[in-house]
């Protein structure tokens, strides 16, 4: 079965979708409760098991019981995508407050941590290995001006994949990060919206366009596959080329 943050849209909703008509079982998290009754019957067509519940990520009782929820429903969790996060920025470093840092990283960074440590908490207890997968950004290689608090917390995700990997690889447990580019995504909407900000990323991107969510999908179903048993410690960066150009 896999947990998928976030994954009642956009990029978590995609690769949920895959990971489903892969044959998966799957359970969404998600605040907005007709969002996530959306997802659920959408999923529902692929006749797997799909359960959804709303969780506050950056809470960290809310995670604990409601991964509690997921175990209670499912019996067990083979893979966990921390995909949820929030978007910050458009604002000097000299104007961004601390609030507005702490409630970016609250979500992007704390809330990944939260996530993939009670997915490895119950890993290690069960003992037959896992996959923990963190959403990322192209943010944590290149340099986004007035997104410091954005580019902070996903850079900071590296690390702690990084870190996971090395302490639960004796456990079978892999961690890896995944890094998209300009996606057509709800969170990513009012760039996509900018003509000029679209031009201008679409140019920097030598196939000269921003993915759709559906294109992240087949990484999800390598990420979760069990039989990879080797890969872990990387960061897949699936930007179209916009940080090589």
């Amino acid at each position: 079965m896999a947990l998928v943050t976030g994954g009642n849209g956009g990029i978590g909703l995609a690769m949920a979708t895959a990971m489903a008509e892969a044959g998966a079982d799957i359970v969404i998290w998600g605040r907005q409760a007709n969002k996530n009754e959306s997802a659920a019957e959408a999923l529902g067509a692929t006749g797997r098991r799909i359960a959804t519940f709303e969780c506050d990520v950056a809470d960290e009782a809310a995670v604990i019981e409601t991964f509690a929820r997921s175990l209670g429903t499912m019996g067990r969790v083979d893979a966990v995508f921390a995909n949820a996060g929030t978007s910050g920025g458009g604002t000097s470093i000299t104007d961004v407050t601390f609030d507005e840092w702490r409630r970016v990283n609250s979500v992007n960074l704390d809330g990944v941590f939260l996530c993939l440590r009670e997915g490895a908490r119950h890993m290690v207890d069960r003992g037959d290995g896992g996959s923990l997968v963190a959403i990322s950004s192209t943010a944590a290689i290149h340099g986004p001006g007035r997104s410091h608090a954005y580019a902070a917390s996903k850079t900071g995700v590296l690390g702690l994949v990084r870190a996971l990997a090395v302490d639960l690889a004796r456990h079978r447990i892999r961690a890896n990060a995944v890094c998209p580019g300009w996606t057509i995504t709800e969170l990513a909407s009012r760039g996509y919206s900018d003509d000029r900000f679209r031009t201008a990323t679409t140019q920097r991107t030598p196939v000269r366009r921003w993915a759709d969510p559906t294109e992240m999908g087949p990484l999800g179903v390598y990420l979760a596959d069990p039989t990879i048993t080797f890969h872990t410690g990387d960061t897949f960066v699936i930007d179209g080329g916009y940080t090589i150009f």
